[in-house]
């Protein structure tokens, strides 16, 4: 991996995390098409440099998220995160192998892209903006839905938004929860990456390159999330989520595209 390539997929990262687009599979189409798709670092080095992104939204925020009085607030994401550590762990190895799959990627952006052009349809009356009124239960089945996004393309946005919204909240108040939801996600997936690695490759953190690259990712997909997530909740207080729909069943023709010219693997 170059400086060039690392910044590149850091910029996707940062814009497509908490879009309903799937981050990572915008990222192994990037490192596909970049030829680096099956280097081993390039696979740590995309889930690693998702604490960057994330992170934005702990600076965003900070008041929200460092209120020690709403212990609440903290117990919900906790019951939220739950299912998907399960299912992380006992699945670890499966969801490897879907990593390395473009094809993974094409039909879960297809198949979520049909299902954003009809959600707002579907869910049209929820009236949870805040989480107070959000119970544990529902905070639960919010956290089974971000399950489905451990299969590359369907994102961890759009499946806590659509679950959000089949919660009955509304469309911004379940955009934030995706937000901060993906905080101790990302922070258990990236602590458990990087374990994983010492384990298996530990020489690949060994390298002061490699290091390097992982903190001029971090920072890239830091900046450039700040300005994702800002454009994104005004996107949605104005808008459906429809567009992204839209971008999703396009994204996906193109990569069946890319596959049938041998462009990418």
């Amino acid at each position: 991996m170059t400086w060039i390539d690392a910044i590149i997929i850091a910029i996707v990262e940062g814009i497509t995390e908490f879009l309903p687009i799937s981050s990572t599979g915008h990222m192994i189409i990037a490192s596909s098409l970049l030829g680096i798709g099956n280097d081993e670092f390039t696979k740590l080095f995309e889930i690693c440099i998702q604490l960057g992104a994330i992170l934005s939204v702990v600076v965003l925020y900070w008041k929200r998220f460092f209120d020690i009085k709403r212990l609440d607030f903290y117990l919900k994401l906790i019951v939220a995160v739950f299912p998907a550590l399960v299912f992380g762990y006992l699945f670890s190895k499966k969801i490897d192998e879907f990593l390395e799959s473009p094809f993974t990627v094409a039909m879960t952006l297809l198949i979520g892209g049909v299902v954003l052009l009809f959600i707002d349809k579907l869910f049209s009356n929820n009236t949870i903006d805040r989480e107070e009124s959000l119970s544990y239960k529902k905070s639960f089945m919010i956290g089974l839905w971000q399950v489905i996004a451990m299969i590359p393309g369907t994102s961890r946005a759009a499946a806590t938004i659509v679950g959000g919204m089949q919660q009955k909240l509304t469309r911004k108040f379940a955009a934030e929860f995706s937000f901060f939801l993906a905080v101790p996600t990302m922070v258990a997936a990236t602590g458990y990456k990087l374990l994983k690695a010492l384990k298996e490759h530990p020489e690949m953190l060994k390298d002061k390159q490699n290091l390097a690259l992982l903190g001029v990712g971090n920072v890239v997909a830091f900046v450039v999330a700040l300005i994702a997530v800002k454009t994104f909740i005004a996107f949605l207080q104005k808008n459906s989520l429809k567009a992204f729909g839209v971008y999703r069943i396009i994204a996906a023709g193109a990569i069946f595209l890319l596959m049938y010219m041998g462009l990418i693997n």
